[in-house]
């Protein structure tokens, strides 16, 4: 009978360790293709629907339980720039892609003068 709660406990231990570990990997990172120098935020809000294949695409690679609640274009210099929020099991983040679906890091003026 012991042998039977030691092996109940050990698989207990398991699952928990396995769901810590699905639990890290929302926190991924991403390979930032390049930096965006923001000096307002003047997006304007587009359907979710309406993001390009492979923005859509790069977020799902990425972030594959990830729903798109959000979606905002801005024309900046001759580049198209998405502003996506995602919802990771209850977490909100924001990421900034370009049309291609290369992820940028975005950099605030307000954060620059701080």
């Amino acid at each position: 009978m012991k042998k039977l709660g030691l092996i109940l406990s050990a698989i207990g231990l398991f699952f928990t360790a396995a769901q810590a570990q699905v639990e890290g990997e929302v926190q991924a990172e991403v390979e930032v293709e390049k930096e965006l120098v923001l000096e307002g935020d003047e997006f304007e809000k587009i359907e979710v629907s309406a993001l390009p294949e492979a923005v859509t695409a790069a977020i799902l690679t990425q972030f594959l339980d990830a729903v798109t609640t959000e979606a905002f274009v801005k024309q900046d210099d001759e580049e198209v720039i998405y502003k996506v929020k995602l919802d990771l099991k209850g977490q909100m983040k924001k990421v900034y892609l370009d049309a291609a679906g290369n992820w940028i890091k975005k950099e605030d003026k307000k954060e620059e003068s701080n």
